[in-house]
């Protein structure tokens, strides 16, 4: 039985908190707020509640849901073999609006679709999702919708769409906020270097470029002013000093998380 609370009343967040962590013990699937947009979450270590909700929204093993975790410091525990830039964007945008793919951590027991050995992780700015990720630890959050639909922006519009796939509804108001558009969060693929954006969303390529400068666009391309050293230097200019460059292809394509 579906049930929703309205987490802007202390008494309904408190019991809706609750339930949606005995729901997550349950394997079943919950829907609640995130600083972007309403998601759809299960326990990220259990196959069988990865597998409901894929089945909810509709979606195969070929779009495998982000991981959402409570704390910066469950990075390494999560993902392995970070790149110093992809911890500077993490310290930088985290709380926030930024999903990083990582090298998945190979020690721990999850199975989250086709990664490719790949995880997706991100640390919403959100007071009732930070609450739930407390509770449950990391979760497999996709957005709360049927795939092809709008994201959905209030717990009533995932249940439009989801139903009865979800145990819990834990309704927080609009997201991002009402009259604004539902943005999704930006994805940058910090597997390989350099690292590239893999979706804009709601961390836009110039902010990511004041932390790490060398990061490349969705289509593969650096920033004008590297452009430009490059250039300078195959054409025998000598560059001006400072750190080495570092090499590598991207790989943004090779694990298409989305939440």
């Amino acid at each position: 039985m579906t049930t929703t609370y309205n987490c802007m009343s202390d008494d309904e967040r408190t019991a809706g908190l609750a339930h949606a962590r005995r729901a997550i013990l349950e394997k079943k699937c919950v829907v609640f707020p995130t600083d972007t947009v309403y998601g759809i979450a299960a326990d990220a270590f259990s196959p069988q509640a990865v597998t409901m909700l894929l089945a909810s929204k509709g979606r195969s093993r070929s779009m495998p849901p982000p991981v959402l975790m409570p704390r910066l410091n469950a990075l390494d525990g999560l993902a392995t073999d970070v790149f110093p830039e992809a911890r500077q964007l993490a310290e930088a945008f985290w709380p926030g609006g930024l999903t990083l793919i990582l090298h998945a951590q190979p020690s721990l027991d999850w199975d989250l679709g086709d990664t490719k050995g790949t995880v997706a992780l991100r640390i919403p700015a959100d007071e009732v999702a930070q609450e739930l990720l407390t509770l449950t630890g990391p979760l497999a959050v996709s957005s709360a919708n049927r795939t092809g639909q709008a994201p959905a922006q209030t717990a009533f519009e995932a249940q439009s769409q989801l139903a009865e796939s979800v145990e819990v509804y834990l309704e927080g108001g609009f997201r991002p906020v009402e009259g604004t558009d539902a943005l999704p969060s930006t994805i940058v693929d910090a597997t390989s270097r350099p690292l590239r954006v893999v979706r804009e969303g709601a961390v836009s390529l110039e902010r990511l470029r004041e932390v790490v400068p060398g990061l490349l666009d969705i289509d593969g391309n650096a920033a004008e002013s590297d452009t430009a050293a490059a250039a300078a230097a195959a054409a025998g200019e000598a560059e001006p000093a400072g750190e080495e460059p570092v090499g590598g292809e991207p790989q943004g394509d090779k694990a298409p998380h989305a939440e």
